[in-house]
């Protein structure tokens, strides 16, 4: 194993059965002694005989079955161990004398668990099964677990599903103690301060399980997917460690109180202004061929889906300026992306649906930004914008800037951007990832979040004393340092100045945050009415779904959309 023991472990202050241990007999180790209070076993390799009564078959599943011993007093080390190559019959329940060798099971990404491999067992006198220890305490760090190595354990308190994205091919769930895990650094300041709550992160969260690593089996932890923010009481199981993280394997799915699906937000405005990403609309050659495409559906009908799942989305959202992320770099004329998508709004809501023009750019990204909105609610003023130096060239996606106004209103500015991913592909100096929580390109970002500043600065006026908002995903969490740097130079948080706890958009290992922004010049904040996201992506199981699946939002995308409702009608 490669995470290092702690002696945070005795902070886990389990509740241990009642009864008092009894020496085991002459020849037979105590399981705990088998375990011992490190990473690996102590007698790795050698040939014992250990006592314990059968907790779990996940024999099917694993290979494995769970054996649990008496206690043995010290809380550093586990009761329990697992069994492997068991050749005879084996119930739970049953009460056994194991003979074999000490080994440890590699369980991938640097992950192993001790297992007995069994050369003989001997029924004995019959026992009751132990009682599930009952975690009284959340661990101090992840190596805590490690003394819990296949033993029965109990959560007495609530857990909440934090991430389910190996739940349809692997039926696992991810589960924190104490609430939803946020990411490290959309509510610390990058480094110490992130890297603390990632620790803390990690000794709360861990996998729930269906005791079945085969990919896609038909098991009810991977037909019947709860969404992220849906709780659970009193789950029990056994404890595992594998692909590099501890985990639960559950004899049965457990009980869901599932979250509420939301309504779409509210107007509380004149004007609303919205943001999504599209996660990759590509339509093929607009002709219902030329799939798979690069980025996006693999056929003409999950395109289809796609975009009428997107429209479902848009139209509910009841925007009247929206920006695009994630669009088709293919142009603007009738058989792009963004021509097809407007003409689905459009025979979905009424016909005003508009795009804005995007200037002529050297960028040849496969995916841009894009601008559209309803032109009987608010009008273009001038022609539209954008700028392709430094990271804007071949990292960060052109922005796109354009000028409405709403009736006699005032002109107010929206900007859509998209800043470069965390990706760490071609990363190389001080883009690569500086371990401080904020991953690879943060040092490109931080360079696009000035240029767009800059650039409007220059076109409105240094004291930004005009309406602009600069809307979209900036792949960064709202303390990094491009959202931090631009809050610092006057721009105001929309979701900050709506009173807004907790906003989030994206959930990634469990952990959710901000990667799309709404930033407001103080003239446009002045004017702000509300500001919600809508939950109908992030927390939404990433489930394929059939071409003739029903049409709703739900995971539509992998970012929830925003929208901003703003006072902008009249001056």
């Amino acid at each position: 194993m490669h995470i290092r023991r702690s002696a945070s472990i005795l902070a886990l202050a389990l509740t241990l059965a009642a009864c008092a241990s009894l020496p085991p007999p002459r020849g037979v180790t105590p399981i705990g002694a088998v375990q011992g209070n490190g990473p690996t076993s102590p007698m790795l390799g050698r040939e014992v005989t250990v006592d314990g009564i059968v907790t779990a078959n996940f024999a099917p599943g694993l290979g494995l079955w769970a054996l649990q011993g008496a206690p043995d007093g010290d809380a550093a080390t586990s009761d329990a161990l697992f069994l492997s190559g068991v050749g005879g019959p084996l119930l739970i329940g049953d009460h056994v004398r194991v003979q074999g060798r000490v080994a440890e099971l590699g369980t991938e990404k640097d992950s192993t668990v001790t297992v007995l491999e069994v050369a003989g067992l001997t029924p004995l006198a019959p026992m009751p099964l132990p009682k599930p220890q009952s975690l009284a305490a959340v661990p101090v760090d992840a190596s805590a677990w490690e003394s819990l190595e296949a033993m029965l354990v109990r959560f007495p308190q609530v857990l909440t599903i934090t991430g389910t994205q190996n739940a349809a091919r692997f039926g696992e769930w991810q589960v924190a103690l104490e609430g939803r895990a946020w990411a490290p650094t959309e509510i610390a300041l990058p480094g110490d301060a992130a890297n603390t709550v990632g620790r803390q992160n990690r000794a709360r969260q861990l996998w729930l399980d269906d005791g079945d690593v085969q990919g896609n089996a038909d098991t009810a932890m991977r037909r019947d997917i709860p969404r992220t923010g849906s709780t659970m009481k009193g789950v029990t199981g056994i404890v595992d460690e594998r692909f590099g993280r501890y985990r639960l394997q559950l004899g049965q799915a457990p009980a869901v109180e599932a979250s509420r699906v939301p309504s779409a937000p509210a107007r509380m405005g004149d004007v609303r202004i919205a943001a999504m990403n599209l996660e990759n609309l590509f339509n093929g050659d607009g002709k219902g061929g030329g799939f798979p495409t690069e980025r996006g559906a693999k056929s003409e009908a999950a395109y289809l889906h796609q975009r009428a799942k997107l429209v479902a989305a848009l139209a509910a959202l009841d925007a009247d300026v929206v920006a695009l992320m994630e669009l088709e770099n293919d142009g603007a004329g009738p058989l792009s992306s963004e021509a097809q998508l407007v003409a689905a709004l459009n025979a979905a809501q009424g016909g005003d649906w508009r795009a804005i023009s995007m200037p002529d750019n050297a960028s040849t990204d496969s995916i841009r930004v894009g601008l559209i909105y309803r032109a009987s609610k608010v009008q273009p003023v001038d022609a539209s914008a954008t700028f392709e130096y430094g990271p804007f060239t071949d990292l960060s996606r052109p922005p796109l800037l354009q000028a409405f106004r709403a009736g006699s209103g005032p002109v107010f500015t929206v900007v859509a951007n998209h800043f470069k991913s965390k990706g760490c592909r071609d990363a190389k100096g001080v883009d690569i990832d500086q371990r401080d929580g904020q991953g690879c390109w943060n040092s490109a970002r931080l360079v696009s979040a000035r240029l767009v500043d800059g650039w409007l600065r220059q076109r409105i006026g240094p004291s930004l004393d005009a309406p602009v908002a600069i809307l979209g995903d900036l792949n960064a969490y709202a303390m990094e340092d491009p959202p931090r740097w631009l809050r610092e130079k006057g721009w105001r948080d929309a979701f900050v100045d709506a009173g807004i706890i907790h906003p989030y958009s994206y959930v990634y290992d469990g952990q959710a945050g901000r990667l799309d922004h709404a930033l407001l010049t103080p003239a446009m904040a002045a004017r702000l009415a509300g500001a919600a996201e809508w939950h109908i992506n992030a927390d939404e199981p990433d489930v394929p779904e059939r071409p003739d699946a029903p049409v709703t939002p739900l995971r539509s995308s992998d970012h929830d959309p925003l929208v901003i409702d703003l006072r902008l009608r009249t001056r």
